[in-house]
Formats: structure tokens, C-alpha cells, sequence
């Protein structure tokens, strides 16, 4: 009963995480046990759920599959000592040498509808099982393919860029300010591309954590230029959740619609 019940909470995570945020309430996130790091070597411990509450588990943990570490040479690396419980999973990072690590969970999979017999049904899964899920001769079919990458980014030492670096597919944010170099009450400035290239008119939704503590849940509401870059003045030090969509692109499955989305977790620390 408890594999059944730790599945069905997998499923929903996933479903989650390709859903539209717009169309639903959960958001998740990552969020390392620490940000910025002295020493020669260290660990974090990152918390992956899908909550209600930000930064809070209490909904489905988040899919470990897709997540990588990005070593700060660019080589990738395989979390530690995962675990997946009933509202959150938890992972450990190896800091084997100093510079910055980008951790990221990448997740990609379709949602369609079509009719039978004058009856709207509904799919959601991995694209690979999309053909054998839609029955021969369903009318009226429409087939959105969903991108969604999931960061958060920790400093051992100086900070470094390679780890960085954009790979040219889905949604993603190429830092101009440090992701562990943020600080309240000044502006920071990131990049959207879209498969490496300016995605211009984005919304971005900016929430600082603790809000299970406020009535105000003091969300900022911005949206990229021409250029596809985003500014952003912290109101305060703390974890905060970055959070964009971009429609369009190049999707891999043949007359999809296609959904890129981005989150981040990042760390802003007092002035």
C-alpha cells in the first residue's frame, strides 16, 4: 500500500509540473540547505517538492529522475543519497572543488485532448506514449508539448560561470547577475532565452518565501524586454521563487503546441 500511495504521489507530481501554472495553485521548487560555501570541499542537502505553500511540503514530493548537478568545470553529476517521502524528496550534492554548481530538474512529456464518438477526452504523460494513447480516427486533436527545468544554484568559494552556461533548449535563464551574488535593495538582471534565444514579452513571476507567515504575499509581477532581459529590485534578504512560461518554439512531437517553463530558487542576502 505504501509503494501505491508513494506512486500515486509521483504521478501527481508530475502532472504538476507540466500542468499550466496558470491553471494551478502548486509550485515547486528546490532549495539547497545553503547557497554560498567556504572551504576546499562541503555538501547541501536540497529539498524537490510540489507544494500549496512555498518553500512549505504539503502536497506531493517533486520526480528525482531529472535532476542533475552541473560541476562548476560543466560536467554533470548524479545527486546523493536521494529519497522521496510522502510530501518531499531529498537529496544530497557533493561539492568536490570550489566554484559554482547549478542543480537542475529537467522534465518533458504532452498533454492532449481529442473527441470520440462526440465525447471530449483528456491524456497527460510521456511523449512517447502519446501516439498509442490517442485512439484511431479521434476527432478535434490538440497536443501541447510541455518543457519544464527547475534551478537552483549554489557558490563553494568564488563564484564561476561555467556551470552556467545555457544549453540551447526549452526555457532558461542565462545569469548577467551572479545567482549567489544577490543582494536586498539592489537590482539584479537575468536573461530568458527560449532554445538560446531572447524570448522577449515574458511574464515573470517573482514570490519571496515565508509567505505562510504573511497575509501579503508580496508577489512581483514583471516581464522580460526585446532584449529577453528581466530586472529585479529585492525587497528584502531571503529565499526567493522565480517562475516563467513561453509559448512557441520548436516542439519535438509533430503539430504539438509547445509550453517552455522555468523556476528558480534563489537566495538573496541582506545588504
Amino acid at each position: 500500500m505504501a509503494d501505491l500511495r508513494s506512486a500515486a504521489g509521483l504521478a501527481l507530481g508530475l502532472a504538476a509540473l507540466l500542468a499550466a501554472p496558470s491553471a494551478q495553485a502548486h509550485r515547486m521548487w528546490m532549495t539547497p540547505s545553503a547557497t554560498v560555501l567556504s572551504g576546499e570541499e562541503a555538501w547541501v542537502t536540497v529539498d524537490a517538492a510540489v507544494s500549496n505553500t512555498l518553500f512549505h511540503p504539503d502536497h506531493v514530493p517533486m520526480r528525482l529522475d531529472g535532476v542533475t548537478v552541473v560541476a562548476p568545470d560543466g560536467s554533470n553529476q548524479a545527486p546523493e543519497n536521494p529519497s522521496t517521502g510522502k510530501y518531499r524528496s531529498v537529496f544530497d550534492a557533493r561539492l568536490a572543488r570550489p566554484g559554482t554548481y547549478k542543480i537542475v530538474s529537467t522534465t518533458e512529456g504532452a498533454m492532449a485532448s481529442y473527441k470520440v464518438g462526440g465525447e471530449t477526452k483528456r491524456w497527460r504523460g510521456p511523449a512517447a506514449e502519446l501516439k498509442a494513447a490517442i485512439p484511431e480516427g479521434a476527432a478535434e486533436v490538440r497536443i501541447t508539448e510541455n518543457q519544464r527545468r527547475v534551478e537552483t544554484f549554489v557558490t563553494l568559494g568564488a563564484p564561476t560561470t561555467d556551470a552556467l552556461k545555457p544549453t540551447g533548449r526549452g526555457l532558461e535563464l542565462e545569469p548577467i547577475s551572479h545567482p549567489n551574488d544577490l543582494v536586498a535593495g539592489e537590482p539584479a538582471r537575468f536573461r530568458l532565452l527560449l532554445d538560446g534565444k531572447p524570448a522577449a514579452g515574458v511574464e515573470v513571476d517573482v514570490v519571496p518565501g515565508g509567505a505562510r507567515y504573511r497575509t501579503d504575499p508580496g508577489e512581483m509581477n514583471l516581464k522580460t524586454g526585446e532584449d529577453g532581459v528581466v530586472e529585479i529590485t529585492w525587497p528584502g534578504p531571503g529565499m526567493y521563487w522565480l517562475e516563467a512560461t513561453a509559448r512557441g518554439g520548436e516542439a519535438t512531437i509533430p503539430g504539438a503546441e509547445r509550453s517552455a517553463g522555468y523556476v528558480a530558487t534563489l537566495e538573496v542576502l541582506p545588504d
